[in-house]
């Protein structure tokens, strides 16, 4: 009896020693995290990362801080979180630009399937392929022969710069349509819309956030969408590919990164919250006024379509030959 009273209050007192120890577990978030969006502010990727922010901050109980990170492509902001300690805590917004960088670029100071480790991805949505509205056309077959009409005179504008999602789609429109247009690189998606309304830029195939309220004014002029199927925000404006350009797709997508060796607890976490959040029937709404489709997938999901899409833009980079330094 004395043997089994000993053992027992060992047991208790070691289960006193490793209760504390439980109990001291550190709670994510126990900190304001830091998103960084690898374009500047006020751009379709950035309007989508605020609100995601704002709404994770109130799931969390935690603020959720915007870093805009722009220039050379995206690279600096994707860089910064390929480096940074991976404690959860710092996170990239990303998009397909993550995916067309790994070929566009020769050199890059990261790898990212190496170094990045895929949380969730946020949304997708479509591209709005738009001119100025004082351009004589009023169709994608109209901008076609325009375009054909004057070969290098014609420009078309990204909004995140060379090597980014809206660069590959007027690339792509340029390879199928067989026209000689220009790319203008601006660092964000209302630079490009500005200098479309004023007449500098001929055409800008670019996000929808930031478009629809232009549009809607009167003051660009939408010629179609970039996806298989019309948008619902814009249900009256047909594909490029129904327009006159068969083959043309493009579906730009959000995602959340975090840097490699981030516990896997914590990228759960994450990608937990961003399901939550981007699936709420209360959110649906303030979805489709941007013109995103909500997603919130699981790190398998999202890592699998991930490496697909670096496969898919490997293939447009190479048959245009845009590989850069």
């Amino acid at each position: 009896m004395k043997h089994t009273a000993a053992a027992m209050a060992a047991a208790c007192a070691m289960l006193l020693l490793v209760a504390p120890c439980r109990a001291q577990a550190p709670k994510y978030p126990g900190k304001p995290v830091r998103l960084v969006v690898h374009i500047g502010p006020g751009s379709s990727m950035d309007i989508v990362a605020r609100v995601l922010g704002q709404k994770l901050t109130e799931r969390w109980g935690e603020q959720v801080i915007i870093d805009n990170r722009a220039g050379a492509g995206g690279n600096i902001g994707i860089d910064l979180v390929a480096k940074a300690v991976p404690d959860g805590y710092t996170i990239l917004f990303g998009s397909s630009s993550v995916a067309v960088s790994a070929s566009y670029y020769r050199k890059l100071p990261y790898d990212a399937l190496r170094d990045l480790v895929a949380i969730s991805q946020v949304s997708s949505r479509l591209n709005v392929l738009s001119v100025g509205p004082s351009l004589p056309v009023n169709s994608v077959k109209e901008l076609i022969a325009y375009a054909k009409a004057r070969p290098g005179q014609v420009t078309f504008g990204s909004g995140g710069g060379a090597g980014s999602s809206d660069h590959m789609a007027g690339e792509l429109f340029k390879l199928l349509a067989g026209v000689d247009v220009v790319h203008v690189p601006y660092k964000s998606g209302p630079a490009a819309v500005t200098d479309l309304i004023n007449g500098q830029l001929t055409m800008y195939v670019g996000g929808m956030p930031i478009q629809l309220p232009m549009i809607k004014a009167g003051k660009i002029k939408p010629l179609a969408t970039s996806g298989a199927r019309r948008a619902a925000a814009l249900p009256d404006l047909p594909t490029i590919a129904e327009a006159g350009l068969p083959g043309y797709e493009v579906n730009v997508w959000y995602g959340l990164f975090a840097p490699r060796g981030t516990p896997r607890a914590i990228v759960t976490k994450v990608a937990e919250g961003v399901a939550a959040v981007m699936q709420a029937p209360e959110n649906r709404e303030r979805w489709t006024t941007l013109g995103v489709d909500p997603e919130g997938t699981t790190p398998e999901q999202f890592a699998a379509y991930f490496r697909a899409d670096i496969e898919k833009w490997r293939k447009v980079v190479r048959a245009a030959n845009l590989v850069s330094d």
